[in-house]
């Protein structure tokens, strides 16, 4: 169904790329926040070894839950009620449970505190990027999600440097709290996409979540957009979140001094340049699937150079994580075309739960990493990682070979459902 044709907002800063950028920056820094303080927080309440590791897995397990669900909630919500109501409740929900966060003293409150986060976390970026998508003409949509994902990523880096310079686990999640409550001072300066508007005066069903489900070519689209994002969580939940255990692995000079949060922080500066060269190339090149083929290609490559680089010095580690962090800087592409492949009146919906679902693929993609670590390598961490990481880019590639190409698609029409 078309809708009738509205201006857009033709300035590329405008209030909604701004807000949103500034609001996926304080999700990254949230959303990271835990594996940068894991060893150090749950040392502090009494837990070390390995069931540091393994509660850590338990926690962010949690934490990626409460984003399944928050996804769903939230998309739905953004295709009924309107993109700024997603925007603004999730924002507040994270930054509420994270300064709970920082109050707990128990491994059952922090599962509890982790969820809940996990919730809220859920909907900023789909519902910024849907607004972005929706107030920029399509020659410069690309840009804004660009410079959306290039501000938002820096978050990490932040995340790590207020650790670095505090050493205060509870204060770095009092931040984030309250680096969120300030955000939402901006809420006025922000208008509702002129897109939803127009569905509202509509018979078009909105946020019908099960609508995806119902037609073989939805669902099929549906998948697609999901795969093509789940190689760059598994590098970054699992290859870069549980560094100092790869780094030991590997040989590397003074393993024990490798930090998981310093890690973080050189993974997501390397995808905060990733995404703007993806971003830049995919104006170039006028299409979404050729640069996610090259950064799919670069991020495969990346994981095997990662697993079977011996004996580095710490400073060279350091540094292959941000060439890790950068073969998978199509984080704005993969969001990108998922509001690409939908009408407006489900757009909220699959550009929320997509990337959540992705995120929230995690404790699976944990799983299946565990079973090849202990069941068929025998612990062997490095041969698992490269099994695990080759399953998925198989996946990635075959879902990215069936989608359509969305660079000049026009996004001003509703689905028939």
């Amino acid at each position: 169904m078309e809708l009738k044709e509205k201006p857009k907002s033709s300035g590329l800063l405008n209030a909604a790329v701004v807000v949103a950028a500034l609001g996926y920056f304080v999700d990254i820094y949230d959303l990271l926040l835990f594996g940068i303080v894991r060893t150090a927080s749950l040392t502090d309440l009494g837990i070390t070894g390995m069931d540091n590791r393994n509660q850590g897995e338990f926690l962010i397990s949690m934490q990626m839950y409460g984003m399944l669900l928050g996804g769903i909630f939230w998309g739905i919500l953004g295709d009924k009620k309107g993109r700024l109501s997603v925007l603004f409740g999730s924002i507040l929900t994270y930054s509420v449970a994270n300064i709970a966060n920082g109050m707990v003293h128990s491994i059952e409150a922090y599962a509890v505190w982790r969820f809940v986060a996990g919730i809220g976390l859920a909907g900023e970026l789909g519902a910024g990027i849907t607004l972005v998508a929706e107030t920029l003409p399509k020659e410069k949509r690309g840009y804004g999600t660009m410079i959306v994902a290039a501000v938002g990523l820096t978050g990490a880096v932040v995340a790590n440097l207020v650790y670095q310079t505090f050493q205060d686990w509870r204060l770095c999640y009092y931040a984030g709290g309250v680096l969120g409550l300030l955000l939402l001072l901006l809420r006025v300066s922000v208008t509702e996409s002129g897109m939803f508007k127009q569905t509202i005066t509509t018979q078009a069903s909105r946020g019908n979540f099960f609508a995806l489900f119902t037609s073989r070519q939805r669902l099929l689209k549906y998948l697609q957009c999901i795969l093509i994002g789940i190689p760059l969580w598994f590098l970054v939940g699992v290859l870069i979140t549980f560094a100092p255990e790869f780094a030991k692995a590997l040989g590397v000079e003074e393993a024990s001094t490798i930090a998981a949060g310093k890690a973080i922080a050189w993974c997501y500066a390397g995808l905060v340049f990733g995404d703007i060269s993806s971003g830049l190339l995919s104006q170039v090149l006028k299409s979404r699937k050729k640069v996610m083929a090259i950064f799919l290609s670069m991020n495969l490559v990346m994981v095997f150079v990662y697993l079977n680089t011996y004996g580095l010095s710490n400073a060279a580690f350091y540094f292959l994580c941000f060439a890790m962090g950068f073969s998978v800087g199509y984080w704005v592409i993969f969001v990108t075309i998922a509001a690409e492949q939908f009408g407006t009146n489900i757009r909220a919906t699959v550009t929320t739960t997509v990337p959540n679902f992705v995120r929230g693929a995690l404790p699976v993609i944990i799983l299946l990493y565990q079973y090849f670590r202990d069941r068929i390598f025998d612990g062997n961490i490095l041969q698992a990682g490269m099994v695990v990481g080759s399953i998925l880019s198989v996946l990635s590639f075959a879902a990215l070979w069936e989608m359509k190409e969305t660079f000049t698609a026009d996004l001003n029409y509703a689905e028939d459902i």
